[in-house]
């Protein structure tokens, strides 16, 4: 409580000091303003070559459709052999990018590596668990990498010819590289970035400076900054930057914004999750807060957030995004890969998990879920026919296909059942080169305030795999996407020409008759991350499903963080850990007898046993077919 209060008065007493002319802080030596686009390119990029050397450790968009709607056709090497011989050519420029935060000393960062290091120090087991996993997306590979680090053996199933899920990418006949999404490496992202230090490739993130950058529809070609001050702690840095900031909001409209959000600083974060039941739009009338201040920022946020507008989008997911970002000083910072997903991230993860035993194969896509009598899982029959068998099994696709391999007699378990609620959304990912450098960008991911477009970067400026001092390529986030899903490449490039016309109006025009579209790729994921609308979060399943061996992986599935890629690799972590909890139990179920037990009593959620703390799923227990209710822990 104590600390809510300095909160609020920190907050108050910045309000105070801004409004009354003390906030310009000119000692402090704050820029507010950008540098123009042509002296940070001349400072920050140059044309070096480049090495990944490893650093010391502590340290979106999957469905049957991805990658087929498409203007250019895959590459001609085969998925067996870029796997097994992946190439990984040095980079031709290095872009002097900020330096690393230090995000090493936070709570959140070093909660993360202490999960990590307990899969390294667990004890080696006697029997390794063969454990098959669907879905090679972030998901997947986390659960298969911590699984490796205790010892088991993983067996990794990706159905397309590509790694990544959710962060897959192709390269097309020209050599150049087309994704899923746009994605973006925040500071708030403990377990990914603890993630790159285990794998010694944290000098693979392209830190960008500590802003937020929108566009301004009613002023056609100019952006309106949010500076985080570096020489502030978290909050009054995030709170600076709003109070900064006068032209996307007047005082009264933020007065009123930071009255309306007093509830939830002082509430906590029961309050937040009691928010799940009102969308963003309905909250924000609630608390009196101006309609125009959704329009103005929320709209924006939601987009980036969910792919989806206020109106549907649910306020606890905005209230956790605000609480993850403004909690540490870098929580905002952003970072860009430095250049595509599946070799500049995920290929370590699998050379990491190859390295212990374990096994990735491309081109398994799971056709049924095969059951014994008494309903537990049997095998995995693959479309090539292949029988995959293990000891444990777990799901780490997004959740609508799991959905359509549900055997039926699982689909009324309540578990299975509250599925129904969570769906993907629909969003398509633009890539667009032109004959020409743009101008009117900067190297930094930009939310463009568009009825049509979320969030876009020139990755030509950002990425120093996909850098050209000549050309632009232009990756930009369409969305809502649901009504545009269905209709052609050409009709969604003219649409998004349309509003790139608003935001270069001096380079851009919807004709082409400005700056010219060499080529253009359209990549579509009818079913994206789960759609966060008010009361799915009850929804969300826990890693540990009723059924003896069968476990779940995904962003979808319950942990602290969002529909995202640190979502996604905590659903592994977490996943991997309810394994290693139940290791007895699963080696004794395939010899038909429990060893071992222990009693321990039913008041208790949390059991210290060997010194270590272990999260007992009370539902999961009694569900347990020839399993006493007083059974709720197998020593370990």
């Amino acid at each position: 409580m104590e600390s809510r209060v300095f909160y609020v008065m920190a907050v108050v007493t910045v309000v105070i000091a801004v409004e009354f002319g003390f906030g310009e802080m000119s000692a402090l030596n704050l820029s507010w303003h950008s540098k123009s686009l042509d002296s940070q390119v001349a400072l920050r990029c140059g044309a070096y070559p480049t090495c990944s050397h490893q650093t010391n450790a502590l340290a979106f968009r999957g469905s049957e459709s991805m990658g087929h709607s498409l203007k250019f056709p895959f590459g001609n090497s085969s998925a067996k052999t870029r796997l097994r011989n992946h190439i990984r050519p040095p980079l031709r420029v290095v872009c002097m990018d900020y330096p690393r935060p230090d995000l090493d000393n936070t709570v959140n960062f070093l909660e993360a590596a202490l999960l990590s290091s307990s899969f390294r120090s667990s004890p080696r087991p006697a029997k390794p668990l063969n454990v098959v996993i669907a879905g090679a997306g972030l998901a997947g590979l986390s659960t298969a990498k911590y699984l490796a680090d205790a010892g088991h053996k993983p067996i990794l199933l990706e159905a397309r010819d590509v790694l990544g899920g959710k962060v897959a990418a192709w390269k097309d006949d020209d050599g150049d590289w087309y994704e899923t999404g746009l994605h973006i490496f925040f500071g708030a992202y403990p377990n990914v970035q603890n993630l790159f230090g285990e794998l010694g490739i944290n000098d693979r993130l392209q830190w960008k400076e500590h802003s937020m950058i929108f566009a301004m529809p009613n002023k056609p070609g100019e952006f309106s900054r949010f500076d985080f001050p570096e020489v502030l702690p978290a909050p009054l840095n995030g709170i600076l930057a709003i109070l900064k900031n006068n032209e996307m909001l007047t005082w009264p409209e933020k007065v009123k914004f930071a009255i309306g959000l007093l509830p939830a600083i002082v509430g906590g974060q029961a309050y937040v999750e009691a928010q799940d039941g009102l969308s963003v739009q309905e909250w924000m009338r609630k608390q009196g807060v101006p309609d125009r201040v959704t329009t103005e920022v929320f709209i924006a946020m939601s987009k980036a957030l969910n792919f989806i507008n206020p109106d549907e989008l649910s306020m606890q997911c905005i209230l956790i995004a605000l609480n993850r970002f403004l909690q540490e000083k870098h929580g905002s910072k952003m970072a860009f890969l430095d250049g595509n997903p599946p070799e500049r991230l995920c290929m370590p993860i699998v050379d990491h998990i190859q390295s212990r035993g374990g096994e990735v194969k491309l081109n398994s896509r799971i056709k049924k879920i095969e059951l014994n009598d008494d309903g537990t899982v049997k095998s995995f029959l693959l479309n090539t026919g292949d029988v995959i068998e293990g000891d444990v099994y777990v799901f780490a696709t997004p959740v609508d296909i799991l959905k359509l391999l549900l055997p039926d007699n699982w689909k009324e378990i309540p578990y299975f059942k509250k599925l129904e609620k969570l769906v993907g959304v629909p969003v398509i990912n633009v890539h667009i080169w032109f004959d020409r450098k743009l101008k009117n960008t900067y190297d930094h991911l930009l939310f463009s305030r568009s009825p049509l477009l979320s969030v876009y970067a020139d990755m030509s400026l950002t990425c120093k795999e996909y850098y050209d001092p000549n050309k632009s390529m232009l990756e930009l986030v369409f969305a809502p996407a649901e009504e545009w899903i269905s209709r052609s490449d050409s009709e969604i490039i003219d649409a998004t020409m349309g509003e790139l016309a608003k935001l270069f109006p001096d380079e851009i025009s919807a004709d082409q008759s400005k700056a010219k579209i060499v080529k253009y790729h359209v990549v579509k994921t009818p079913r994206s991350v789960y759609k966060t609308v008010p009361d799915c979060e009850p929804c969300r399943p826990l890693q540990r499903s009723p059924i003896e061996g069968f476990y779940l992986a995904g962003d979808y599935t319950k942990q602290k963080y969002l529909a995202s890629m640190e979502g996604a690799v905590l659903s592994g972590k977490l996943c991997a850990q309810a394994i290693i909890q139940d290791y007895e139990f699963l080696v004794a179920r395939g010899q038909g007898s429990l060893t071992e037990a222990t009693i321990i009593c039913f008041s208790h959620r949390s059991v210290k046993f060997n010194n270590f703390f272990l999260d007992i799923d009370f539902e999961f227990m009694k569900q347990r077919k020839g399993m006493s209710l007083n059974l709720l822990l197998i020593k370990i």
